[in-house]
């Protein structure tokens, strides 16, 4: 137990120093991102849709306004993209770019090493 401690810390301490990566650093700025980060990933991973509209609603404790404006970030510095529906073009969805994908699995698979 002491050694799983030991090695979660390790890896923290490792993510925060590359903060210059900026996922890093900006999924871990509030539990609103973190939360935003799960949730989009979560609909990825099993095929879902999500809309903005569901994600603003979603997210715990997060004003509509702030929520906007997380998205909005998280579009612009290239993890998640925005992509409208052939059937209602006001309606969009959002969705993990390629890149972020493969540092989230990175992440999550090193996350399970650690405690398994």
């Amino acid at each position: 137990m002491i050694k799983d401690t030991k090695n979660l810390l390790e890896f923290w301490e490792t993510q925060m120093k590359q903060s210059h990566r900026s996922s890093n650093y900006f999924f871990r700025k509030s539990p609103s991102h973190y939360h935003m980060m799960l949730l989009v990933m979560s609909a990825f991973k099993n095929d879902q849709e999500l809309s903005v509209e569901e994600l603003k609603t979603k997210l715990f404790k997060t004003s509509r306004p702030k929520s906007a404006i997380i998205i909005t970030e998280a579009v612009e510095k290239g993890f998640f993209f925005l992509e409208k529906t052939s059937t209602d073009q006001r309606k969009k969805f959002i969705r993990p770019t390629i890149g972020f994908a493969k540092e989230f699995d990175n992440y999550i698979t090193t996350l399970k090493n650690l405690v398994l």
